[in-house]
């Protein structure tokens, strides 16, 4: 069986919003996760800097409380929607195919 499994992911998204924050990169960032871990960075970005920040929260559950109360807007993505908007099992013109478990 193949296992893949995130490596730091979380922890290298939080580094990089608080960075590019300091760094004057962006004005607002979206951030698409219901993945509480990041709310610790989203809190240092409000406290810290005038950024704006936005959550974009995937599925049909409820957004983590533990982000919304960092984030300036809202906006969840519809399971329906999200299932419509992925590739083909088959991308044309390659021989590129999506995980089955996808």
């Amino acid at each position: 069986m193949l296992r893949t499994e995130e490596k730091g992911s979380d922890v290298n998204f939080a580094v990089h919003l608080l960075n590019d924050a300091w760094l004057d990169l962006y004005d607002c960032a979206v951030i698409v996760t219901n993945d509480s871990d990041i709310s610790e960075s989203m809190n240092l970005v409000k406290r810290q800097t005038s950024k704006k920040l936005g959550l974009v929260t995937p599925g049909n559950r409820h957004p983590s409380q533990l982000l919304v109360r960092h984030a300036d807007f809202q906006r969840r993505i519809r399971t329906g929607v999200l299932k419509r908007s992925q590739f083909p099992v088959l991308i044309p013109g390659t021989s590129i195919s999506k995980p089955k478990t996808w």
